[in-house]
């Protein structure tokens, strides 16, 4: 990506990928700031530097400010007819101008099952209103071109303008334990991904916990994750589950669920993701081109798991 070489001078921000221009101290786009290197590992992780406190972000005629860098606010000072949609937990505060009202939503009895939010509202302007996930993190803006697609998982959401649409899928990323009319199915990462879609040029803000580091991945270019670190996604990335059975003396009975990422495309991941362990021993199903590893040289040394009797799994 091309480096800002004066005041006003236009470039390519190295983080939303659009056309900007070094007039103010942050990409207008984006917010990431300016005058910024690029940190980047010896495995090609590039870190999204945070979103300075009170940098402004232009989303058509509104403007997004974001507040505070520990738990950060998005305040939003909506122009006449603008309109935004979020999810309710994650309101803030609202003026009296604002009008606020719900969101109709599909599926809803899906979305309950799911334990994802079932209320979606709508803000219109003219007025403000400010938005938090009330857990600390970063603010990721992602502008969107029209026709541009990507998926996030779930719980990352904040806030996106109306130009950019919302819609979920079923997530490949499960496996099965026990027979077809008993049978437990997990989903280490949610049941559905939500797919954020620009009608038009639009603005969608996300909610990481800890860092956040983006990676491009090439043509066929694979990478397992950790379910609870994945924040988004391009649609183009493909997804599906992986079993990792590591080779150990001692825990040759534990098996590490992952996600398979294989490009082309960006995906994004946070440092703070938490854990919660699933019963995963004995699975016998895995999701749509779901794939295993056995790292122990004599899988016959061990008591053997249903899938141990099949070959490795490159």
């Amino acid at each position: 990506m091309s480096e800002p070489t004066g005041a006003g001078a236009p470039y390519v921000c190295r983080y939303c990928r659009l056309n900007s221009d070094a007039s103010g101290p942050a990409c207008p786009n984006c917010g990431a700031p300016v005058a910024v290197g690029e940190i980047r590992d010896d495995e090609g992780w590039v870190e999204q530097p945070p979103i300075r406190d009170l940098a402004r972000i232009q989303a058509g005629r509104s403007q997004c400010q974001i507040a505070g860098s520990y738990v950060p606010v998005a305040e939003m000072n909506l122009a006449a007819g603008d309109q935004v949609y979020f999810s309710h937990h994650v309101l803030l505060w609202a003026d009296p101008a604002t009008q606020l009202a719900a969101r109709p939503m599909a599926k809803g009895w899906d979305r309950r099952l799911a334990g994802m939010p079932l209320v979606m509202m709508e803000a219109t302007g003219p007025g403000r209103i400010a938005f938090s996930d009330n857990d600390p993190g970063e603010v990721i803006a992602v502008p969107l071109e029209a026709g541009q697609s990507i998926d996030v998982a779930e719980h990352h959401f904040l806030v996106a303008t109306a130009a950019v649409s919302y819609d979920w899928v079923t997530t490949p990323v499960w496996w099965a334990i026990g027979p077809k009319n008993q049978r437990e199915v997990h989903y280490p990462r949610g049941r559905y991904t939500d797919r954020f879609t620009a009608q038009q040029r639009g603005l969608l803000l996300l909610h990481a916990r800890g860092n956040t580091f983006i990676r491009d991945l090439g043509d066929g270019e694979r990478i397992y994750v950790t379910p609870r670190a994945l924040v988004y996604k391009d649609r183009s990335v493909a997804m599906n589950i992986h079993m990792e059975r590591p080779a150990s003396p001692r825990a040759h009975w534990q098996i590490i669920p992952m996600i398979r990422l294989i490009g082309p495309g960006r995906v994004a991941i946070q440092s703070q993701y938490g854990f919660e362990p699933e019963a995963h021993w004995g699975w016998d199903l895995l999701g749509a081109d779901g794939s295993w590893r056995n790292w122990n040289p004599d899988p016959n040394l061990w008591k053997r798991g249903p899938k141990e009797r099949e070959p490795l799994y490159p």
